[in-house]
């Protein structure tokens, strides 16, 4: 009995010890005021991020951790000093933005578990801790906008001749492949008992169009009518390439490509619902000339896009230069403390 009280004494000041140290301070940051960053929030940052990579990361990448941790406060207090602030609805619009592309890849609107997951899924965060992200992270962009805007603003946009020379050295990267535009009808399922019912709706469907393109046209029109059960419209355009595969499924792609323009096809099971299509419009593949549209549904010439692009690409370069800069200037003074006895890297 006494060997057992002696190891729980053990493992109890063991465990407070550990916490005690958690509580210690990685660096302490005092541009405006003192402020730490602990042992734990920089090992819950260094975890976060080799979850992300999938690799432990090293002595000298924790330490870049760290860095990058005590150059976001410094920007947050400045930020704070000089009344720079970030509002709800700025948060609110950045994340409705990415529930908008959850929309595009699973064709509806995700619900706030599935948006909480994806989220915890790339990130490691949940939505709570991915808002305060994006806050410090909308607080240290506007910033830096503030304090160098005259080097933003010194940005000019690519000649015609960077625009051709680029062109002219990625020519074979610009090829529209083999793309179909369709419609569709869908009767979605979540589970074994709705995939019954889904598929006795879908067939029922199915007789009643008996493959008529004008049939399927009603059919989806009746869709938007309340408790249809069932969903239609403009599905978008489809490109004929590996990427597309994955997403939509072999047996979806095969389908859809071995139809003529206007022919409807038979039910296809896909992974959250069956669905009939039509063929709405149809494109062989194609070399892209500057004066081509580089993505069918937009007005984007592929001139548009490669401007966009080396745009794009001095602008980044532009950020770096006016972060390593600001990075040093609010760095002048030593206006922070690293506390190597509570590192343990």
């Amino acid at each position: 009995m006494k060997q057992f009280f002696s190891i729980l004494l053990v493992l109890i000041v063991a465990s407070v010890s550990f916490a005690q140290n958690d509580l210690q301070p990685a660096a302490i940051v005092r541009l405006t005021k003192s402020e730490p960053i602990t042992v734990k929030q920089l090992r819950t940052e260094v975890e976060r991020m080799e979850k992300t990579t999938g690799r432990t990361l090293t002595a000298a990448e924790k330490r870049q951790v760290l860095d990058v941790m005590i150059n976001e406060k410094l920007a947050i207090q400045a930020a704070e000093r000089d009344k720079i602030t970030v509002s709800d609805a700025e948060i609110n619009q950045q994340i409705q933005q990415l529930r908008a592309g959850m929309v595009q890849s699973i064709g509806r609107q995700p619900t706030d578990a599935e948006f909480a997951l994806a989220v915890k899924n790339e990130t490691g965060l949940d939505v709570p801790a991915f808002r305060d992200m994006l806050r410090k992270q909308a607080l240290t962009q506007k910033y830096l906008m503030s304090k160098k805007q005259d080097i933003f603003s010194s940005v000019k946009p690519p000649t015609e001749e960077e625009i051709l020379n680029t062109y002219n050295l990625s020519q074979a990267e610009f090829v529209r492949p083999q793309t179909v535009r369709f419609s569709y009808i869908q009767v979605s399922f979540g589970n074994p008992s709705d995939k019954v019912k889904a598929k006795e709706t879908i067939d029922r469907l199915a007789r009643e169009m008996s493959g008529d393109p004008a049939k399927f046209d009603e059919i989806a029109v009746r869709s938007q009518t309340p408790n249809s059960g069932y969903q239609g419209g403009d599905g978008g355009y489809l490109p004929r390439n590996r990427q597309a595969a994955q997403r939509v499924g072999d047996e979806f792609i095969n389908i859809a490509f071995s139809l003529k323009q206007g022919e409807v096809s038979k039910v296809i099971e896909g992974p959250r619902g069956y669905q009939i299509i039509k063929i709405t419009e149809t494109y062989s593949m194609k070399p892209l000339e500057l004066t081509d549209i580089a993505q069918l549904g937009s007005r984007l010439t592929v001139r548009d896009y490669i401007g966009n692009v080396l745009l794009q690409q001095k602008q980044a370069a532009i950020v770096e230069k006016a972060s390593q800069e600001l990075v040093a200037e609010l760095r002048t003074g030593s206006p922070f403390q690293i506390i190597e006895s509570n590192i343990n890297w």
